[in-house]
This record gives C-alpha cells, sequence and structure tokens, in this order.
C-alpha cells in the first residue's frame, strides 16, 4: 500500500525547487571552475577517500545534470530521513560491481580520475555491512556532489515519519506536547470520572508532560544519541 522511498528521485525534487526557473545550463557551467584531479586506483580511493583530493574535474559536455546536487539539497533528505553524508572511508558497507563500473565509466569519458568519495546511507552502515539504499557521490566544488550510482533496498516509506520527532529540538518539542495532550484526553475520564475541570486537565497534561521529559532525558543520556540535524555529518555514533 505504501511504495518504498527513493532517496534519488527525493534529492531530484529537492533541488527542482531551487533550480527548476534557472538557467540550467547556465547553473552547470557555473559549477565547473577551477576543479582539481587526482590518479589513485578505484577501489584504494573509496576505502580512503578523500587521499589527495576532495574536489573532481568533470567534463562539462558530458554531465548529466540531474546527477548534481548541492549539499543544501543532500543535507535536507539526511536530516528528514536520519541518514548520514560522509566520506567511503568510513564505510562499512560492501560495493558491488556496478560501483566499480560506474567509476570507470565516469573516469573515462571526463578524462579523470576521481576522488573525495562520500556517501549517503544510514548511520548502520558505517558501523555494520548492509545494504538499505546507499547513494555514492564524487565532489565537484563550491558545495557541488556528482552521484555516481546508487544500489541496494528503497528505504521503508514510513522512515521520514519514523525519525520526524528527533530531527531537532523543535519537532521534539512538539512530539512531547502532542503526546503528553493525547494521553490527558485518553486518560482524563478513566482519571477523574466526569467531574474534571480545566484545572485538573491541566495538571493532568503537565503530569504527562513531566513523565515525558524524564524519560526523555534518561534515555538520552543513556543512548548518546543526537538530533538528525546535527548527526548527518557526523561520523561518530554517539554525541561527542
Amino acid at each position: 500500500m505504501f511504495a518504498p522511498v527513493n532517496i534519488q528521485e527525493k534529492l531530484i525534487r529537492e533541488r527542482k525547487k531551487t533550480v527548476e526557473k534557472e538557467d540550467v545550463i547556465g547553473w552547470v557551467y557555473s559549477i565547473f571552475k577551477e576543479l582539481d584531479t587526482s590518479n589513485i586506483a578505484i577501489l584504494e580511493r573509496l576505502s580512503q577517500s578523500p587521499i589527495d583530493r576532495d574536489i573532481n574535474n568533470f567534463d562539462i559536455d558530458k554531465v548529466d545534470t540531474n546527477a548534481i546536487f548541492h549539499i543544501s539539497q543532500i543535507k535536507k533528505i539526511c536530516v528528514d530521513y536520519r541518514l548520514r553524508f560522509l566520506d567511503t572511508r568510513y564505510f562499512k558497507g560492501a560495493y558491488p560491481q556496478s560501483v566499480v563500473s560506474k567509476i570507470k565509466a565516469l573516469e573515462e569519458d571526463h578524462h579523470t580520475v576521481l576522488d573525495g568519495f562520500k556517501i549517503i546511507a544510514p548511520s548502520k552502515l558505517f558501523t555494520l555491512d548492509k545494504a538499505d539504499d546507499p547513494l555514492l557521490f564524487a565532489p565537484m566544488g563550491n558545495d557541488y556532489y556528482y552521484l555516481i550510482h546508487k544500489w541496494g533496498t528503497d528505504l521503508h516509506p514510513f522512515r521520514k515519519f519514523k525519525y520526524w520527532s528527533i530531527k531537532n529540538v523543535e519537532n521534539l518539542g512538539i512530539s512531547l506536547f502532542a503526546l503528553s495532550f493525547l494521553l490527558t484526553i485518553v486518560t482524563k475520564n478513566v482519571i477523574y470520572d466526569e467531574s474534571a475541570n480545566f484545572g485538573h486537565l491541566f495538571m493532568l497534561f503537565l503530569f504527562y508532560l513531566k513523565g515525558s521529559l524524564g524519560m526523555l532525558f534518561f534515555y538520552g543520556a543513556a543512548s548518546g544519541k543526537n538530533f538528525s540535524l546535527y548527526s548527518w555529518q557526523s561520523r561518530y555514533d554517539k554525541i561527542t
């Protein structure tokens, strides 16, 4: 009933919000200024990237404009779906042959050697060997990245909703208030019968809010997890 979430499609839609009305060709030309290259083997570059460079030189006449994304668009998707955007040196998953083939084809077409690879993936893929929709990028300069390849399985369609409350402080506050309000409505007749007035309901609401905050601080201190807004580029699983 609910289709899986395709992160590549989400990125394209996010980019369209800012560039669909602009001169796309002019926009692409503005990206390719003062770009450098490196010359190291593909697997070594993937496992140790970045090695020498964090900017790559692409042939402007051969690029796919649908594969170019700005860091702001990447950040938006990573925060919404609680994903990480890190150097491939931290990636623990396996690379399929299709990734190497795509890199080789790009390097031949653009007469360059790519370096500085980055990858979008759930945090577990940087500690465990799993396959949940990784996206491999190469930096182009000026905070633009070129999507090389996407593999694995698409994300669950409810992933964005699942992590909405820990996206940032504001969302967490709204979630706690909403939960406390819901618990108040559901249990008011059980606790006060039908004699509850506004004062009773307000006290019950504060009780639930206090309890929710207490559980949050206890769980937060025990887990050490950070908000998605601050963890999307962190290579650490916990707050440091």
